[in-house]
Order: C-alpha cells, then sequence, then structure tokens
C-alpha cells in the first residue's frame, strides 16, 4: 500500500495522521521540534470542527479537556453593545471549546500512539525531489545524520515557514500588519461570567478576554501602528495591568502569568494548495488575522477535507482526479475566513471616534436581531461552510426538497468510521442497490433528518455530494461512476 510522509507534528499534522491512520494508511510524521508545544496558542475548537472529530470517533478526549463558552459578550468599555448566544448553533455541539494547543496536540498525539503511530521528533524535512509518481525527501536528525526516503505522497503541515511551499516555489501573497499586539495567558479573577468571550472596544483599542479554564484567561490587546520594524518588547505582567484597568475593569486582578508576547498580524495565501502528489494543509497553506479563532479550525478542516479522497485513490476505490477538488475546496474557504477575519480585525482596530461610535451604533442595532446573531454565529462556528460550487457537488435531474448540493449534512451519520464511504440516504431499495454495486464507495444509510422523497449522497466529510429526488437513481450512478476506479 502507498505511504504518506507528513511534515509538521501541530494540530494539523496531528490530525491528519490520526485520519489517514483511521482509515488504515501507513503514515510517517516529522517534526523538528523536540516535543510538542507547552504554549496555548490557538485556543477555541468550534463546533464543525468538533463534528468532525465525533464523525472519526476521537471527540470525547477533546470534550474532557475543554471549557465550554456559551457567548460572547461585547462592551466599549462602560457600557454592553451586543450579547451574542451561541446556543443557537445548528449544531449537538453548540458551543466554543475553549482548549489550549497544547492540549488539542497532546489528545492528538495520544490518540495517534493508540492506532500505532509515534511523531519522529527532532526530526526535519530538509528537502524534497518529485521522483516519478511519488516523491523522494531527505530528513535531517537531531544528530546531525541525514536519512533519504521514498513516499507516494508528501503532505505539508510544516507551518508559516513551510519547508513544503518553498520547495514548491509557491508564491505566499499577503501582508503584514503594521501595528502590534500583546498576548497574556493569565489567571484572573473577578472576570464574569466565566463561560463568556469577553470583548471591549474601547476608544484606545481592543483588549478581549477568551477563557481557558476556570481562572485563566487569554488577553489579547492591539497598541496600534506599528513604531518600527523590529520585535516589539514582550509585555510585563504590570503592563498587562495597567491595560486592563484603563480599557476594561479596573476591579480585574491578574496574576501567575504562563506566557506573555508580543505580536503582528500576517494575512497571507497560496493560490494552490497542491501539485501532484505533494499538498499544504493549514498554516502551510493560509495564515489569518486570530480574530475569530478560525485559523486551526480551518487547517483541521483542510485535512478532513483531504484525507477522505487521498484514503480512496491510495486504496484503488477512486480515480486519482478525486484529490483535484481538494485545492478548489479548500483555497475558496480559505479566502472566506480571511476576509472574514480582516474585516474583524478592522472593525475592532478603527481609532476614528466617529467610526467607533458607528461601529457600536451598528453592532448593537444588528445584534438585536436573531438572524443576524446566528448567522454571525454560523460563520464563527464555520457551520456555513459549503462547497456549492465543487466539482463534486452535483444536482440531480430532479432537484431535492430540502437539501442542495455542497451543503454540511446536518447530523452525524453512523456507519464504519475506519472506512472512507459516501453514505447513500433515500429508499431502501435504492440506496442498497447502490451499496452494492460500488461496495468500495458506498454504505447505505438512514436519517432522521432526511426528506423521503429524496435521494442524498453525502460525503465522508459530512458534506452533500449529490441531491435529487428519490426517482434519480441514474443521475445517482453517474455520480459514482465519474469517482470510481
Amino acid at each position: 500500500m502507498a505511504s504518506v510522509l507528513i511534515s509538521g507534528a501541530g494540530p494539523v499534522g496531528l490530525t491528519m495522521a490520526n485520519e489517514l491512520a483511521r482509515f488504515g494508511i501507513p503514515v510517517r510524521i516529522v517534526d523538528k521540534m523536540p516535543e510538542r508545544t507547552d504554549k496555548s496558542k490557538a485556543l477555541v475548537l468550534w463546533s464543525r470542527t468538533l463534528e468532525l472529530l465525533n464523525h472519526g470517533g476521537y471527540v470525547e478526549p477533546f470534550l474532557k479537556a475543554g471549557m465550554q463558552a456559551h457567548g460572547a459578550q461585547l462592551s466599549d468599555g462602560k457600557t454592553v453593545v451586543a450579547r451574542v448566544d451561541m446556543d443557537g448553533i445548528d449544531s449537538i455541539y453548540n458551543y466554543a471549546l475553549m482548549i489550549a494547543q497544547s492540549e488539542t496536540e497532546r489528545v492528538l498525539e495520544e490518540c495517534l500512539a493508540k492506532r500505532g503511530v509515534k511523531v519522529e521528533r527532532r526530526v526535519s524535512m530538509e528537502s524534497f525531489a518529485e521522483k516519478g509518481a511519488g516523491i523522494e525527501a531527505v530528513l535531517r536528525k537531531a544528530d546531525g545524520s541525514s536519512e533519504t526516503v521514498q513516499a507516494d505522497w508528501l503532505i505539508g503541515c510544516d507551518g508559516a515557514h513551510s519547508t513544503t511551499r518553498h520547495g514548491l516555489g509557491f508564491a505566499f501573497e499577503g501582508s503584514t500588519q503594521d501595528s502590534d499586539w500583546y498576548l497574556a495567558d493569565i489567571h484572573i479573577s473577578g472576570l464574569e461570567p466565566q463561560d463568556h468571550l469577553h470583548i471591549c472596544w474601547h476608544r484606545d483599542g481592543i483588549l478581549a478576554f477568551f477563557p481557558i479554564t476556570p481562572g485563566r484567561w487569554r488577553v489579547i490587546a492591539d497598541l496600534g501602528p506599528a513604531t518600527g520594524s523590529g520585535h516589539h518588547p514582550d509585555p510585563t505582567l504590570a503592563e498587562i495591568q495597567t491595560m486592563v484597568a484603563h480599557r476594561g475593569n479596573p476591579d480585574l486582578k491578574l496574576s501567575d502569568p504562563i506566557w506573555l508576547a508580543a505580536f503582528r498580524i500576517n494575512e497571507r495565501k497560496v493560490k494552490d494548495y497542491s501539485r501532484g502528489h505533494i499538498f499544504l494543509c493549514g498554516d502551510a497553506a493560509h495564515i489569518h488575522s486570530p480574530a475569530g479563532g478560525q485559523g486551526m479550525n480551518t487547517g483541521m478542516q483542510d485535512v478532513f477535507n483531504l484525507a477522505w479522497k487521498l484514503s480512496l485513490v491510495i486504496s484503488g476505490a477512486a480515480r486519482p482526479a478525486l484529490l483535484d477538488s481538494y485545492s478548489v475546496e479548500r483555497s475558496a474557504v480559505g479566502e472566506m475566513v480571511l476576509r472574514n477575519a480582516g474585516r474583524l480585525t478592522e472593525a475592532a482596530i478603527m481609532r476614528n471616534p466617529v467610526l467607533q461610535t458607528l461601529r457600536n451604533t451598528f453592532v448593537k442595532f444588528a445584534m438585536g436581531f436573531p438572524q443576524v446573531a446566528h448567522g454571525m454565529m454560523d460563520t464563527m462556528s464555520e457551520t456555513n461552510i459549503a462547497y456549492p460550487e465543487s466539482p463534486l457537488s452535483v444536482a440531480g435531474a430532479q432537484h431535492a426538497h430540502g437539501i442542495k448540493p455542497g451543503q454540511r449534512w446536518p447530523e452525524p451519520l453512523p456507519g464504519d468510521t475506519s472506512k472512507a464511504r459516501f453514505a447513500a440516504i433515500g429508499p431502501a431499495d435504492v440506496t442498497a442497490d447502490l451499496a452494492a454495486k460500488f461496495p468500495k464507495l458506498v454504505e447505505a444509510q438512514s436519517s432522521k433528518r432526511a426528506d423521503p422523497r429524496d435521494l442524498i449522497l453525502v460525503r465522508p466529510d459530512g458534506y452533500v455530494g449529490f441531491a435529487a429526488a428519490a426517482s434519480d437513481r441514474a443521475g445517482a450512478e453517474a455520480y459514482l461512476r465519474a469517482i470510481a476506479a
């Protein structure tokens, strides 16, 4: 069976290794760091990511390790501008799961070990070359020795300074914002409610609090336009305390800092996410403003999109052309996330007093409409991601009644999690026939939320591939024949 080399063992690389191992694909995962991160870094798992982890059968350890946040509160430093309730998210995970990246990586690495795969640390991919129908890579080890390895596929999950991306020669287009920010992972007493995000749009800049564990918070604040090209000094506890007192609540008491840092925001993206047998996922392909906590979730969802396709191609169940849809689908999502995160950041850091007043007035008015608040949370939770323009999204000759191709399927699906299969939902005789004709691609499934007049094929990553009236068996067969090897 074909082998996959994964460069990078952050959350995205570890998720990729778990997904491929789940499907029985041999993987090797390397990372130059001696151990996983001990920093909180990416701090939230949103609803859609949790749904996909649930479908893979390993969401429970994340739920045990994380803390649920059920809402967000916006203020101007004195009065509350708006409150947003997350309970209306259309998901069984109708909340933000606050979990430090160190914990996310721990859970993923432990799950991977149970699948029999060990991360090779202090091992970096120094270079690679495309060799025929695969790749040849040079791995550098901690003792200075090197190893030349062959693999059928290479997946670069190696971050913003990706060796894989550089080796492909892909341009990382975008910019670095000309502003400095403070970050503090710290303990705070007096901030309530603890299961909410607290965002203060003060006249002098944003101040935001994100819960990590009870009593422990992430604090983010912008410092305005940068005064030089060098790295801004990391803040002290006293500086963060002064800023919190000025922009937020002077009664809040900060103590026991875990991590204090200064940073700048980068917004960059590649045009294409793949070439031949080489793929980019996560920060290797796109980096965004931290506004909305979308970066890690988007990277993990890159993985969920690619892994099932690669599994079907490697196992011989699908044509290699199936993999062409990865870049098409995920590049469009990356563009959307980049755009939304940038807009959130621009709204948060505006300094003009007139524009600040207009912003606050507009948000307070708009959030008074439930559909607006609901739409915002659908975007944040990534439950509104869809692939309507994908070559894999096909409508039958007679359109379905309640669902469109490319949409997220609204319920968890049972089935064998060790196999990547389309779920055929519709009349029992039709779905059974499709499963019999395409046993490597299809499982017949039942659904409580499907319209009985429809015939639906749900992809292994929980998106509708084909949707038609129940009578369009021929359309479903044609769809599957176009994918089958």
